[in-house]
């Protein structure tokens, strides 16, 4: 079997990634998915859907890969392009998915979950994300933490943790120590970004308390992943605390 690096090479080389104007280079999978490179083991998924109110919108998710097993962090928001999502995995890293972890309950992080569950994929939730899925007849996360929860891929740590409500009530980070890489999904926002987004189900009191403690906590963060648009450092996360600071004003 060929070793990661090689794969990866190949698919920079066959795949004819585009790069975009913010410089990132991006593997075009369809129409409606683009895989973004932050290193050898790690991947952000970029999926496209069209949302009433929003249009089309772009969710990130994180890959991330060790050996020949890989862990999902959030999904697509259907199952159509989960299906899709899932087959470039296997089929172009080679590796098989270990398990799932959402970043809270909305269909960008967890629409593809039952899709998951059927080809057999387990599933890692915060407790409270499974109580909000259950309450609104989603498919449910499989086993659920209250705190925080330590993950092993190929012995290296994933580290999934719970700092407090912010763009969602349940919504997580996911660090990556071995990689440098922080999740945090919808309570980040990128440097792009004007507004706060959806806030349907935001706690804006809280919100920038919990920005604050995920700041404290991975000060060795080198890539922050927001739920939406383009990584960058933990100057996402302070850009996040300006908004905030400016929607009180």
């Amino acid at each position: 079997m060929r070793t990661l690096t090689t794969i990866t090479i190949l698919i920079f080389c066959c795949a004819v990634p585009s790069v975009s104007q913010e410089g990132l280079p991006h593997i075009k999978v369809s129409a409606d998915i683009e895989i973004v490179p932050l290193s050898e083991h790690s991947f952000v998924h970029v999926s496209y859907t069209d949302v009433p109110g929003f249009g089309r919108v772009g969710s990130n998710g994180v890959i991330y890969v060790v050996g020949r097993e890989a862990f999902l962090f959030d999904t697509p928001m259907n199952d159509s392009l989960t299906v899709q999502l899932v087959e470039w995995i296997t089929d172009s890293l080679k590796v098989h998915i270990a398990g799932f972890v959402p970043n809270h309950w909305h269909a960008d992080c967890m629409g593809g979950l039952g899709y998951l569950h059927l080809i057999g994929i387990p599933s890692y939730a915060n407790e409270m994300t499974i109580d909000i899925a259950s309450a609104k007849g989603l498919p449910l996360p499989q086993h659920g933490f209250t705190d925080s929860l330590t993950l092993r891929l190929g012995g290296k740590a994933i580290v999934c943790r719970y700092h407090g409500p912010a763009h969602a009530r349940d919504n997580i980070v996911v660090w990556l120590p071995s990689e440098g890489v922080l999740f945090a999904g919808c309570m980040a926002k990128d440097m792009n970004s004007g507004s706060l987004g959806n806030l349907s189900d935001a706690d804006l009191v809280e919100w920038p308390k919990t920005i604050a403690r995920v700041i404290a906590d991975y000060p060795a963060a080198r890539t922050v992943v927001p739920g939406h648009g383009v990584p960058g450092g933990v100057e996402l996360l302070k850009h996040t605390l300006d908004l905030l600071a400016k929607s009180k004003e």
